[in-house]
């Protein structure tokens, strides 16, 4: 249950360079260090092993870069956003840098939809969607459909292609597995060599899902 005494603030950061091939454990702790090292009144929760009040957005594969990265910080006192956003960038790194920082409502919508943007090596002259992909969790193949996770369509502008995935309560399809199976789709059909390559991977947007 959310707590009345408790402000929220969101942040909003991105996450570039050499620190996008931290995992989501590496990451989260990078923040919670920045955190520390701004000074801001932050929460800790109750019991046994007590920790920071920080709520994280949905994990990026390890490679993947993001310029609207997002966590949650739940504060004791009232800290004036700019306030808390400069002492945040003061103590954050520049692959890992705060842009925005609001307060928001205790219980807060959940971002389902993700939009990326691949750079790739040279410029394909289409680009193929998969049917269907092929995963491994838990030792076991499944084999998922990317219409049903794909919002609108792919699109391409020169070397840049452009998707939106929605994550359902089902399950998810991993952008990294998709832009992979895009490339060998592409390079397949011809419309590209095979020294077609992401340079540059970005989720560049998150929101709720239509109709939330």
């Amino acid at each position: 249950m959310a707590d009345p005494r408790l402000f929220r603030l969101r942040v909003t950061f991105r996450e570039t360079g050499r620190l996008a091939m931290l995992s989501h454990l590496e990451l989260a702790r990078a923040l919670e260090r920045a955190v520390r090292r701004a000074q801001l009144p932050f929460a800790v929760s109750q019991g046994f092993s007590p920790h920071m009040r920080i709520a994280f957005g949905a994990a990026l594969p390890v490679g993947v870069g993001g310029t609207a990265e997002i966590f949650d910080l739940f504060l004791t006192d009232y800290v004036p956003a700019l306030r808390a956003l400069a002492a945040l960038q003061e103590a954050s790194p520049a692959d890992l840098y705060p842009t925005e920082a609001r307060y928001i409502e205790a219980r807060s919508v959940a971002l389902h939809m993700s939009t990326y943007e691949v750079l790739l090596s040279e410029a394909p002259g289409a680009i193929v969607v998969p049917e269907a992909i092929t995963v491994v969790r838990k030792k076991k193949e499944k084999t998922l459909v990317p219409a049903d996770f794909l919002v609108g369509p792919v699109s391409l502008d020169g070397a840049t292609v452009r998707f939106s995935l929605e994550a359902k309560p089902t399950g998810s399809l991993r952008a990294d597995a998709f832009a992979r199976e895009l490339i060998r789709e592409t390079v397949a059909a011809g419309h590209a060599t095979e020294m077609l390559r992401p340079i540059t991977f970005l989720r560049i947007d998150q929101r709720a899902a239509e109709g939330i």
